[in-house]
Order: structure tokens, then C-alpha cells, then sequence
């Protein structure tokens, strides 16, 4: 069964990429969805097998390579974090693979489109069923490289393929940090491999390494270059920048990619990591603090922005804040049940996107929407469903992994924990305000797209100065225009996987927030998160203050009532306060400037050395001194040859006379001496 949940999306790999072409694009389509429907619900039963039943288990393919102390196999490690990882990667990129049935039903390209789906999918389930942190590197580098071509699918659109470059990019300077610690980590246990790792991490408590010139506790350090990796690949604050940009991709790939898998990876190593992490206290403290500034940057962030995908990624990025700040205070399981709920939620809310741009005939800009609910009803419920699971609507599935996350942070008592829970709560209101802005100006009030101009908002973009969150289309390749078509709703091979996920978005939290984080957690988890004997914080969650597990609540009916009144009541009040602060508007809508920072401290710098570098290093020192400068100097030494060969007899007498008087006085002078 294994076997089949992790190869089969590489055999749909195989197929739709080594043969789309022969077969064509609708079979390439039907093997690679088939393939990942087989794997999702044989993914189902190992969860509650797993999960619920005998527990993990080993599953040893090949020894994969030794050099000295190292001895790497290939195997799957299956226990109950893998059996959610499974389902959560599995299920959503086989309702993205149907989804894209649809939606890409137009492109030329599909066996190509469809054969990094199945390879990104692959990528993550060697990523998830890693054994040890070299098969866990090999499926995080693959889930990077499958990234950049999803992202980059679209090669012929500029944006698309600088898209693709900032977020491999990005990536490799995270991935640097975990490779980094990776090395450490064998330095210290002489091995990479999980079982041997785990039972001796407490007998380097107080190692100490020296690194940079400083002395650190070893564990700390690990810690510390493992969570840059996690920074990158989760996109936490300072790595952010490539998640926005990253919407350049298809739809269904930034439902698949950076809703419920790539950008998950981070949250899932380091709760696998767990033994190490829970020794490092000050590690999980800049976890803490990370993931609450994250939490309330992106928040801040999506407040403002225009493009319908744009403020589900920042969303997404937020929300990646809660995970870590879960799992910074010690509470892993309640960041891995968030990382469980968000995949259905957040998936949904991609994929409703893509239905609106679906049926907006590309248009992603919320501005030039509204009155959309009576021509897409479907969608329109669908988006409601998952727009309430991420505010925390009561009984959703966001209330109880969100709100879970926020009682854990004000139960840690720490500096950190406290400063997480105030960020966090700030950004359940924001988030629930610009959540229900898209939802408002996407599918309520007047319909802005049919000629008419933009309102609400428009005067935004006067504030700003520039709209620098111009909406691109997502099928830009193929744009037909949609001002003089009506919306319609989307064909029912795309409206299906949004039905099954909203689903998912109503029951998944009540029906597992019991075995996750409840009273039976112990036996639900079996050993699969480590905590240490005196972490206790599940149980200092139920023993709060009667208005800590309110407030989340209470922030998210203002934020509802707030974007009410600005969106739907007093509907000239976003310009208004837009052009009352247009500074902050501005950094805002520039996402805090992080993008222009970058490029004046990073990119000029090392274009400017590459330019100097080429220019003056190789072109004028290395080329103009080598090989161009001494097959310059011949040139020069055959010019002059060439001339003296005149063909003129006494021109040749003339020369054998100076050479016989050289001679002459050549002996001349020799006699003398």
C-alpha cells in the first residue's frame, strides 16, 4: 500500500512526461488524476490506520550510498505525522489534478502542466516519508525545483519567469542554513538518521561548538540553520518575498503549491525534529518570535491588496505565522492540526478564486468585480465556506486549530509566548477584516465589470501614487477579454473538488481536534511529536481565563463587522482613508518595502560585481590579457611580416646586404674582444 501512495504520482510523472506527447493531453490527464485519486484513498486508510490503530512502521527500499561514517538508506518512515502529511499532499493534489482538468482545458501544454503536478507531489511525499535528513533534503530541493517550473509554467510571460527565479532563489538561501545544520547534526551524532538521533539528543544539552568566532550550544545552532531552511520554504518574515510573486503560476498550482503543501514543509520539519527542538530553548524562542511577526506582517499586508490571488497568499503566509508560533511555545500537534485544517480551507479559497477568474474571463483585480454572487452561486457559497474557516467562524474548522494556537501562546507565560498571543490576536482581526473585503467586493454590491469604473477603491490607487498590486492574468497567454461577456459559473469537473473541500472545511476541525490536541492525544500521536516532561502545554490550554478562548472570537466579528460597514454600508470610506494616509497606504500596498530593500542591498550590489566581474575581470584582465591579447600581438606580428614580403627583387638584395653587414660587424666585434 505504501508503495503505491508514494510511487504512483511519480509513474504519472513518468508517463505524462516521457509519453504526453504520443498519447496527448487527455489521457495524460485521466492517468496522472487517476493515479492521485488511487493514492489519496489508499493515503485515507493508512491515516486511520496509523493514526488509530498498530501504529508506525519502517519500510526499507534500498541502502542508498555510504562514504565513512555515513550510511544513508532509502526508506519511508510511517507514523501518525506522516499518515497527516499523506493525506494532506495526496488528497489536495488529487482534487487540484481533477480541478485542473477544467481550468486548464484551453492550454496547449497540458501533459507538460500535468507532469509537474505529479512530480511536485512526488517530491513532497519522499519530503514527508523521510527516514532520515538526507532523503528529507532530496525531497526538499525536488519540491524547489518542481516549484520553479509550476510557477514558471507560463515561460513566454516575463513576470512569470521572474517569478520563478526570486523563489528558487529565495529558497536556496534558506536551504543553504539547512544544509548547514544538516552538517552539523552529523558532526555531533555521526549519523543522519532519525532512530539514531532522537534517543541521544538529551547527552548534548550543553555541547558547545565554535562557529563565526563564537562559542553556541550546539543544539541551538543546529536548530537555528535547521529553521532558516524552514524560514525559506514556509516563507516566514524576511524569506516572504517569493510567496506573493509566486501567484504568477497557474491557479490550481497555487492552491497545490502554497496552500497546503510546499509552504508546509518548513512547519513539518521542524515538528518532525521535534527531540532536537525541544532541547533548544532559545531555538523555539526565535521560532515564537518569527512566527508572530509573520502573523501579523502578512496580515497587515493583505489588508490592502487587489489581486483576488495576492490576498490569499499573504493569507496563506500569515497563517504559516500561527503554525510556527504553535510550535515555537511547544504546542506541536496544535501547529500540525492547523497545518491539517488550513490544507482544506485555504485550498478551497485558491481554487474558489480560480473559479472567479474562471468566470471573470481572467480578471483577478477585486475591483473590477462585484454582484458576482447571483451569476456564480456556487462558488459564491463555496468562498463563504472557506472565508469562514479562516476567520474562525465558530464550529468551523479554523475555530479549532486557529484558536487552539492562540490559547497555547498565552498559556506558554513566556516574554515570547506573550508578545505571539498579542500578535496573533491583532492578526485574527485583520485577517477576518480583509478576508471578508475580497469576499464583499469580489460577490456583493454593484457589478464593476461591465465598463463601469472602479469604485470603492479606486481612489486607492491615486493615493498610492501606483498600483504596484496590478492584477496580472492568470491566463494572460490566452486572454480574451471579458468586458462583453457575462460571468458564468464553472464547468462541474472544477466545482466538484470545491464541494469535497468544503467538506473538509467544516468537518475536519470538530471531527480530529479531539485525537489531535484533545485527551487523546497520546494515543493518537503514538511517540510521533516529542515533548519533554515538564512541557505540559496542552494542559495548560484548558485552564485559561474565561475570555482568552473568547477573544479570537470577538476579533473576528469585528473585523466581519468592520469590512461590513466600509464595504457594504459607508462604501467611500476605504478611499477616504486612504488619501487621509497615504503614507501608510503606501507601505502597505508595498508590502513594508521589503521587495525594494532586497534589490538596493542585494540584487544592484551583485549585478553591479556580475557586470564588473564580466566586463572588466573576464573581458578586459582575463580575455584582454589572454587569450584575445595574444592572438592580438600575432595579428599585429603578421601585419608587419606580410609587409616586408613585396615581391620586389632588390627590396630581398637590400635585406640579404644589411644581413651580410650585420654579420660582418656581429664577427667584427667578437674578434676584438
Amino acid at each position: 500500500m505504501y508503495y503505491a501512495i508514494v510511487f504512483l504520482p511519480l509513474v504519472g510523472f513518468l508517463i505524462a512526461g516521457l509519453f504526453g506527447r504520443v498519447i496527448g493531453a487527455r489521457p495524460s490527464e485521466l492517468i496522472t488524476t487517476a493515479f492521485l485519486f488511487i493514492a489519496a484513498a489508499l493515503s485515507w486508510v493508512a491515516f486511520f490506520q496509523v493514526g488509530f490503530g498498530h501504529g508506525a512502521v519502517r519500510i526499507q527500499i534500498a541502502q542508498w550510498f555510504s562514504s565513512g561514517d555515513l550510511m544513508v538508506d532509502w526508506a519511508l518512515r510511517i507514523d501518525t505525522l506522516t499518515a497527516i502529511m499523506l493525506i494532506v499532499v495526496n488528497t489536495v493534489s488529487a482534487l487540484v489534478h481533477l480541478y485542473s482538468i477544467g481550468y486548464m482545458h484551453e492550454d496547449p501544454h497540458r501533459p507538460r502542466f500535468f507532469a509537474y503536478l505529479s512530480l511536485f507531489t512526488f517530491a513532497m511525499l519522499m519530503l514527508v516519508t523521510a527516514d532520515n535528513l538526507v532523503q528529507m533534503f532530496f525531497g526538499w530541493e525536488g519540491v524547489g525545483l518542481a516549484s520553479y517550473l509550476l510557477i514558471g509554467f507560463w515561460y513566454q510571460k516575463e513576470s512569470a519567469n521572474a517569478a520563478a527565479m526570486k523563489a528558487f532563489i529565495v529558497n536556496r538561501v534558506g536551504d543553504f542554513g539547512f544544509l548547514l545544520g544538516i552538517f552539523l547534526i552529523f558532526v555531533l551524532f555521526k549519523t543522519v538518521n532519525f532512530d539514531q538521533i532522537f534517543p541521544r539528543v538529551a547527552e548534548f544539552e550543553k555541547a558547545q561548538f565554535h562557529f563565526l568566532g563564537f562559542d553556541w550550544n550546539a543544539l541551538t545552532l543546529a536548530c537555528l540553520l535547521l529553521f532558516m531552511g524552514a524560514m525559506g520554504k514556509s516563507a516566514q518574515f524576511l524569506l516572504h518575498t517569493w510567496l506573493p510573486d509566486a501567484m504568477e503560476g497557474p491557479t490550481p498550482v497555487s492552491a497545490l503549491i502554497h496552500a497546503a503543501t510546499m509552504v508546509t514543509a518548513g512547519v513539518f520539519m521542524v515538528a518532525r525534529l521535534s527531540p532536537v527542538f525541544e532541547y533548544a530553548p532559545d531555538a523555539l524562542t526565535v521560532v515564537t518570535v518569527i512566527g508572530g511577526i509573520t502573523a501579523f506582517f502578512a496580515a497587515t499586508v493583505g489588508l490592502v491588496q487587489n489581486d483576488i490571488k495576492r490576498v490569499i497568499a499573504y493569507s496563506t503566509c500569515s497563517q504559516l505565522g500561527y503554525m510556527f508560533v504553535a510550535l515555537g511555545v511547544g504546542a506541536y500537534s496544535a501547529g500540525v492540526f492547523h497545518l491539517f485544517t488550513h490544507a482544506f480551507f485555504k485550498a478551497l479559497l485558491f481554487l474558489g478564486a480560480g473559479s472567479v477568474i474562471h468566470a471573470m474571463h481572467h480578471e483577478q483585480d477585486i475591483r473590477a468585480m462585484g454582484g458576482l454572487r447571483k451569476y456564480i452561486p456556487f462558488t459564491t457559497g463555496m468562498m463563504a465556506i472557506g472565508t469562514l474557516a479562516l476567520t474562525g467562524f465558530p464550529f468551523s474548522a479554523g475555530y479549532y486549530s486557529k484558536d487552539a494556537i492562540i490559547e497555547a501562546a498565552y498559556a506558554a507565560h513566556s516574554p515570547a509566548g506573550s508578545f505571539a498571543f498579542l500578535a496573533t490576536v491583532v492578526a485574527a482581526f485583520m485577517t477576518s477584516f480583509y478576508s471578508w473585503r475580497l469576499f464583499f467586493l469580489t460577490f456583493e454590491g454593484k457589478a464593476r465589470w461591465n465598463g463601469e469604473a472602479h469604485t470603492h477603491e479606486g481612489a486607492e490607487h491615486n493615493a498610492s501614487g501606483h498600483d504596484v498590486s496590478h492584477a496580472h492574468a492568470d491566463h494572460s497567454h490566452d486572454d480574451h477579454g471579458h468586458g462583453a461577456h457575462k460571468p458564468h459559473e464553472s464547468p462541474l469537473v472544477m466545482l466538484i473538488p470545491l464541494l469535497v473541500l468544503a467538506i473538509g472545511a467544516v468537518v475536519a476541525g470538530f471531527a480530529f481536534s479531539g485525537a489531535f490536541i484533545g485527551h487523546g492525544y497520546e494515543h493518537f500521536w503514538k511517540g510521533a511529536i516529542f515533548t519533554r516532561p515538564d512541557n505540559k502545554i496542552l494542559e495548560d490550554m484548558h485552564h485559561l481565563p474565561g475570555w482568552v478562548p473568547l477573544l479570537p472570537t470577538v476579533m473576528m466579528v469585528l473585523g466581519f463587522l468592520l469590512a461590513v460597514w466600509m464595504y457594504l454600508i459607508d462604501t467611500k470610506k476605504p478611499a477616504q482613508i486612504a488619501a487621509d494616509h497615504p503614507i501608510l497606504y503606501r507601505f502597505l500596498l508595498n508590502k513594508w518595502y521589503f521587495d525594494e530593500l532586497y534589490d538596493a542591498i542585494f540584487v544592484r550590489p551583485a549585478m553591479a560585481l556580475g557586470r564588473f566581474l564580466w566586463r572588466t575581470g573576464d573581458g578586459k584582465i582575463i580575455d584582454g590579457l589572454g587569450p584575445d591579447g595574444i592572438s592580438a600581438r600575432v595579428l599585429d606580428v603578421t601585419r608587419g611580416v606580410v609587409r616586408v614580403q613585396t615581391g620586389y627583387l632588390y627590396h630581398y638584395a637590400f635585406a640579404m646586404l644589411i644581413g651580410v653587414a650585420a654579420l660582418v660587424t656581429y664577427y667584427l666585434f667578437r674578434g676584438a674582444h
